[in-house]
């Protein structure tokens, strides 16, 4: 492994040696590919299905999509496959010969498959190999289009009408139209229609970003006729999933934060303080996620997740440290102006620094070697470290100085509403 070498740059020096004629590459995990495959029918990491009703405008669409994504920046390869490489050899009867020689259309069929596909006629034993016995023409009698029109179908008509007990035979060619054909070699479908793909290797890992681009010039290059269209897979199909699964399971993790953080204080604005540490823990993942250039995946979001549920969790221990503080000394008495108020967030909140320090300095530093290594797994891993590393950064200066800041607002604006009643109280 020479010193410097990256997965990128060995995968460019491989894509330069590797460029031949009429061939395109794609790089990717034999595991991983083999899941992608098994899920989705891609071998890269984006796909194209191209949905209609006729192979032939399917086949049509891809070249023209093969060409238009070429011509995409961060584009490795592209590659359609074509709908109609495949050449076979059509017979089609001629109902009124067939009939005015006395056969069925079946007896021809007949006669076509075993002459030219063979019919297995027995099953030879020797020893413990078996080998069935298959007759059929020779080859030579079979390897073209005008020789096959010469081989022979018997005609039915009366035994006694036949001399020396031999059969009459009349050509195949003299029933039918024998030609070659070029169709599908294999048809494929799904979601009720025919269907071609599309195999698009970017060079980029941030597939949302390529497949929103593509959708762009897609759209203005291609006009698709009524009754196709286009659906995009790959590693973009998981990739949808996860956020249309993130959209309902990300609301319903702060609904969830929401309620319990309700129940443990009794109270709307301490809940809504507790909750005002949700955005700006998340600042700080967002900002090192920007620096390390990591995209949004499943395992970015479940750090994310992770995040929330320490930043609610760190907050309302400072933020019930001053509840705690504001009960006693309003029941002492020396709770009576802002300064009092002042003095004791300072106070009370002082208590939780340490702790808050040794808490989130120990995740601080447990995170690190996940961020440096460089082993088995350690892609995932990093990806739900770094929010979870980022975000306890911004965590810690919010939960000292923003938290404490804002509790001082609301129970001052409380301690105002206090007071006022309290010359109305004396006066009645």
């Amino acid at each position: 492994w020479r010193p410097g070498m990256t997965k990128n740059r060995l995968v460019k020096e491989m894509d330069k040696a590797l460029s031949l004629a009429g061939v395109q590459n794609a790089f990717t995990m034999p595991i991983k590919a083999r899941i992608d495959m098994l899920t989705t029918g891609i071998r890269t990491p984006i796909g194209i299905k191209v949905l209609g009703n006729n192979l032939f405008t399917i086949n049509e669409i891809g070249k023209k999509l093969e060409k238009i994504i070429r011509d995409i920046p961060e584009t490795r390869s592209v590659y359609a496959e074509r709908e109609l490489g495949g050449y076979f050899i059509d017979f089609t009867p001629d109902r009124q010969a067939i009939a005015r020689y006395n056969l069925e259309v079946l007896d021809v069929m007949d006669i076509v498959e075993t002459s030219i596909g063979g019919l297995d006629i027995s099953t030879t034993i020797e020893g413990r190999e078996r080998y069935k016995i298959n007759i059929r023409y020779p080859r030579e009698l079979r390897n073209d289009v005008e020789k096959l029109k010469r081989v022979l179908v018997p005609i039915n008509i009366n035994p006694k009408e036949m001399p020396s007990g031999r059969f009459k035979h009349v050509p195949l060619g003299q029933l039918g139209e024998i030609k070659v054909k070029m169709d599908a070699s294999m048809i494929k479908d799904e979601m009720g229609s025919l269907s071609g793909w599309i195999y698009v290797d970017p060079e980029t890992k941030d597939i949302g970003g390529y497949v929103k681009k593509a959708k762009n010039i897609i759209n203005t290059k291609l006009h698709l006729p009524k009754g196709y269209f286009l659906k995009w897979t790959g590693q973009y199909e998981f990739l949808e999933r996860m956020q249309k699964l993130m959209r309902t399971v990300i609301p319903l993790t702060l609904l969830i934060i929401f309620i319990i953080l309700y129940f443990n204080f009794k109270g709307l604005a301490q809940t809504f303080i507790v909750m005002l540490s949700v955005p700006f823990a998340a600042i700080g993942g967002i900002w090192v996620m920007l620096i390390l250039n990591y995209n949004t995946s499943v395992a970015v979001w479940v750090g994310m997740i992770a995040l929330l549920g320490i930043a609610a969790q760190t907050t309302s221990i400072m933020v019930t440290y001053l509840d705690k503080g504001f009960l006693n000394w309003s029941n002492q008495g020396k709770m009576n102006s802002k300064e009092d108020l002042i003095k004791m967030v300072v106070e009370y909140g002082s208590f939780r620094v340490r702790p808050l320090i040794m808490a989130v300095g120990l995740n601080i530093m447990g995170l690190i070697p996940i961020l440096v290594s460089k082993g088995t797994g350690s892609d995932i891993a990093k990806r739900i470290a770094v929010p979870l590393w980022g975000g306890l950064l911004s965590l810690t200066f919010l939960t000292l100085l923003v938290i404490p800041a804002i509790y001082v607002i609301w129970r001052n604006i409380y301690l105002k509403k206090q007071l006022k009643r309290v010359p109305n109280d004396i006066n009645k």
